[in-house]
């Protein structure tokens, strides 16, 4: 019952911003725009359409597919499995694939070809 209550909080608090944003956007765009660059004052839609805009070509889509937390959760486990050569082994071969010295003249090195 608990997790119900959280997901409506949660869902009350993205709406609130949802708005939120809309009317501090409309607010600013209104307060700045037709002062500075006399452009026409906009409505609390065209508003919401700027952040959403903005968010695609400012701050990407940042989608959660795979990988996230639990792929790094694999990677640390995997570098501390290995061995203090195998650790060394994978940092050169990286290093050569990826063109990265890792501050280690061994890294300039070709990997052995097994």
């Amino acid at each position: 019952m608990k997790w119900i209550y959280r997901g409506i909080g949660i869902a009350a608090l993205m709406v609130l911003a949802f708005f939120l944003f809309g009317y501090v956007t409309m607010y600013l765009w209104n307060w700045l725009m037709p002062d500075l660059f006399n452009l026409k004052t906009i409505d609390f839609t065209q508003a919401i359409g700027l952040v959403i805009l903005s968010k695609i070509l400012l701050g990407g889509m940042h989608m959660r597919g795979s990988g996230g937390w639990g792929q790094k959760r694999f990677w640390k486990a995997k570098w501390e499995s290995m061995t203090p050569e195998d650790r060394d082994k994978f940092k050169t071969e990286f290093a050569v694939r990826c063109k990265h010295k890792w501050g280690k003249a061994e890294a300039t090195a070709e990997p052995n070809q097994a």
